[in-house]
């Protein structure tokens, strides 16, 4: 064989060698990797998330770029979820409905009346049960990068004001449609009605409910506060919410790149809390500037009590019996 076709069959050889190579080892792309979110920019997850690109893109010299997209512009949750899992779509925050869909455990996260306030909720999951659920969430398509905050969930009304259980009976309660929160009304003597949450201004002003729950800042920015002028501080349900990226994408990324990610995505979390707190702050001051008034419960105990039903169903469910006490071991309300 001549010399030069001695020479070119090796050039073939390595460089096949060197592409079997590229595409066993995980690479960092320089193509832009798109953030979706519902939320509205100048939100306090926006905020968090653009903060978040911008700190990737500086630690990792420009190779791990990310565009935001905000306001749902790439399609709505329902759409996005499933791009996710399948890596169509390469990141997301989410709140908890769509992650515990893919891992039944962190339903216990959502149970009412658990969580004596954000603090505990965020002692586990920035410890070990956190750290469980992202195993378990990697496995199903959801690479956990910070878990940031979904708010405490309270009740406010038109006409009525609340100050214990008793006061529910015969009332009209809008609120989310899952079996956790229908039930939840339910046990407090009130009718769920389910309206979709665009709608609920206008169903306040016709009588259609007499009550909704949601967290402060949302009762501000819906502006609910408007025409529903009671609120009763129950903060029933505590949730998370997480910046999450496919498992898909997440394996092209280089390993030291993934390193930084995850640091950059926890300092996204911590400020993202800062920004909520804040922002329930500012939300607070506008509502009693509006005339709203405010009552906090004084026992839990009467509230625990009419929930025993629910948290029975999960309580001897495998699933999320083990979640559900590690929560009860850190306090109940």
């Amino acid at each position: 064989m001549k010399l030069c076709h001695r020479l070119a069959l090796a050039a073939s050889v390595l460089l096949v060698q060197v592409a079997a190579s590229h595409a066993q080892a995980p690479q960092t792309s320089n193509a832009p990797l798109r953030l979706w979110n519902i939320h509205p920019d100048g939100y306090p997850v926006t905020v968090a998330l653009n903060s978040f690109a911008q700190d990737v893109k500086k630690i990792t010299d420009g190779r791990v770029v990310i565009d935001v997209f905000s306001n749902g512009v790439l399609g709505d949750q329902p759409k996005a979820v499933p791009m996710v899992k399948s890596g169509e779509l390469e990141m997301a925050e989410f709140g908890l409905g769509p992650l515990s869909q893919e891992v039944k455990s962190m339903n216990a996260i959502n149970l009412p009346f658990l969580f004596s306030n954000t603090e505990q909720m965020f002692r586990l999951l920035d410890g070990d049960m956190g750290n469980q659920f992202k195993t378990r969430l990697e496995a199903g398509g959801y690479v956990v990068l910070g878990w940031y905050d979904g708010g405490a969930r309270s009740f406010y009304c038109v006409k009525k004001k609340l100050t214990g259980p008793r006061d529910f009976a015969g009332l009209r309660i809008r609120v989310q449609a899952t079996d956790i929160y229908l039930e939840l009304v339910k046990l407090l003597g009130a009718t769920p009605v389910a309206v979709p949450y665009k709608d609920v201004l206008d169903a306040f002003e016709t009588g259609k409910i007499d009550c909704a729950e949601n967290n402060l800042p949302s009762f501000i920015s819906a502006g609910h506060y408007k025409i529903a002028k009671n609120f009763f501080l129950t903060e029933h349900v505590i949730t998370p919410e997480a910046l999450v990226m496919s498992t898909q994408a997440w394996k092209k990324i280089a390993p030291a790149d993934q390193i930084k990610l995850r640091e950059a995505g926890q300092r996204s979390a911590l400020l993202m809390r800062q920004l909520w707190q804040k922002r329930v702050i500012e939300a607070r001051d506008i509502a009693l500037k509006a005339g709203v008034t405010f009552e906090r419960p004084v026992e839990f105990g009467a509230y625990i009590s009419r929930m025993k039903p629910l948290h029975q169903k999960y309580w001897v469910d495998p699933a999320t019996r083990t979640e559900l006490m590690t929560i009860l071991a850190g306090g109940v309300k």
